[in-house]
């Protein structure tokens, strides 16, 4: 039998479980918990005069190194159509977000952001999410996000005054909100987990088992487990942050991601021609999604 990869997420539950032994006691033993790795090599990654054009759809077409995983919902969703892996219908997260800028920038409002460049992960939650946020109160000429990398590559870009504006999510989001950055909008957003094809199910079940009962414990005490943030954040941000002030981040809700929200979530992202036709993929609900 393999080796269980579990990709965390930059949130609390894997850890968590880890800590009070869900996974053992739901009967998964042979797992590893791993870093959320993209895959990317940045020297040879597409970049455009918009940014680096690599993000977490990218990382699943390369075939990432994980047995379970997750990333936003329009990614896995469309990932999974194009049979880069299968969405776990059984759960989805729910993650704080927003669009921030440094405080000392004459940014207020949304409509001050017309034209500003916002940093985005490319094909990855902070580029859809701010494509969703921004569509509800700005013209779509006036909007303009470019791709600066990976979260945290966003993040250290923002506290450096290298970037005008960024969307983050997660723990990402309570730094610059600890150091005072100003949210202009606010950004939550669906994540879905992506199940590898050659997946044992059971063994699935049973992670998702163990995070169930993690998620409890985050939802009544929280504050016991905000330490695992400091393994999920570069140790350079380290000493600028308290994460005893940070909040719980991502919550799992163990609801079905139903065939109307696929069918939805595909079209929007069709609609707004983010993917070449060749990566749109066309697989239906019923083989691109696994529920147990």
């Amino acid at each position: 039998m393999s080796t269980f990869i579990i990709h965390t997420h930059q949130r609390l539950q894997e850890w968590v479980a880890e800590e009070k032994g869900y996974y053992a006691a739901e009967g998964l033993t042979d797992y590893v918990l791993a870093a959320n790795d993209l895959g990317m090599d940045r020297s040879t990654a597409p970049r455009s005069e918009r940014g680096l054009e690599y993000g977490a759809y990218e990382s699943y077409e390369k075939g990432r190194a994980a047995t379970v995983s997750c990333a936003c919902h329009w990614t896995v969703n469309m990932a999974a159509s194009a049979e880069h892996g299968m969405l776990y219908g059984d759960a989805y997260s729910v993650s704080p977000g927003g669009i921030f800028v440094p405080p000392e920038f004459p940014i207020h409002r949304i409509e001050d952001l017309a034209g500003v460049p916002i940093q985005v992960g490319y094909h990855s939650g902070s580029h859809y999410t701010a494509i969703q946020a921004l569509e509800a109160s700005l013209p779509p000429e006036d909007m303009n996000v470019v791709f600066g990398g990976p979260p945290d590559e966003r993040l250290a870009a923002m506290i450096e005054r290298r970037a005008e504006a960024a969307c983050v999510f997660g723990v990402q989001y309570y730094v610059l909100e600890q150091l005072g950055f100003r949210k202009i909008l606010d950004t939550t957003f669906v994540i879905a987990g992506m199940v590898a094809k050659d997946a044992n199910l059971d063994d699935v079940r049973k992670y998702y088992a163990a995070l169930r009962r993690a998620q409890a414990d985050i939802d009544f005490e929280h504050q016991k487990y905000l330490h695992y943030y400091l393994r999920e954040l570069p140790e350079r941000f380290h000493q600028l942050i308290d994460v005893r002030a940070f909040g719980p981040g991502e919550r799992l809700v163990f609801e079905p991601y139903s065939k109307s929200v696929y069918d939805r979530t595909h079209a929007w992202v069709e609609e707004r021609e983010l993917f070449d036709l060749d990566k749109v993929g066309h697989g239906a609900f019923e083989k691109a999604v696994v529920t147990l």
